[in-house]
């Protein structure tokens, strides 16, 4: 990974930010919070480029999981920060997390629920979880052969994944194929 590697990184709820980090100064949470705004809402992971950087957006769950790399970091490292980010997130705050729902980006006017709970006020976990946040960035920036080596292997997993659904689809079309007796 390059010497900045990863450069700033939030979780949020939907458009609400609740923690941030970064070590270095910039634009980057404004461009961030944009981006945010703009991510379709049919994509668990997106990315966007600029200026020779990436961000890297990660959704699960109704939340918004977001790391800024230099571009040379590539695309594999920063993802797999995010899921560390997530597994983390979701290990602290999974009693609290509700798994049903729309997508955290889907567009909806029912705003009753403002400020029910701790992940609905802006920044709200930026003194507990930022911390961890830049855990996580130093530990993957100090890290690069681990975190190459599961990049490599997330993607031999994506690979395998997609052979077998193939297969199974074949499988399946041809006991159709039987059944009806073609």
């Amino acid at each position: 990974m390059s010497q900045k590697g990863l450069i700033y990184s939030f979780v949020a709820k939907g458009t609400v930010v609740l923690a941030e980090h970064t070590s270095f100064s910039g634009n980057f949470s404004t461009i961030a919070v944009q981006c945010l705004q703009k991510l379709p809402s049919n994509s668990s992971k997106y990315t966007y480029s600029c200026d020779g950087h990436t961000f890297n957006f990660l959704i699960d769950s109704g939340f918004v999981f977001l790391v800024v790399a230099d571009e040379s970091a590539g695309r594999g490292a920063p993802f797999v920060f995010l899921e560390r980010v997530k597994d983390d997130f979701k290990q602290r705050y999974g009693g609290s997390i509700r798994s049903d729902g729309p997508h955290p980006l889907a567009d909806e006017d029912d705003d009753d629920d403002l400020f029910e709970d701790r992940f609905s006020i802006a920044y709200n976990l930026d003194r507990e979880f930022g911390p961890k946040l830049k855990e996580h960035m130093h530990y993957c920036m100090n890290h690069p052969e681990e975190i190459s080596k599961l990049s490599k292997l997330k993607a031999q997993i994506t690979e395998v994944k997609g052979i077998m659904m193939d297969n199974i689809e074949k499988v399946c079309f041809m006991f159709l194929v039987r059944c009806m007796g073609y």
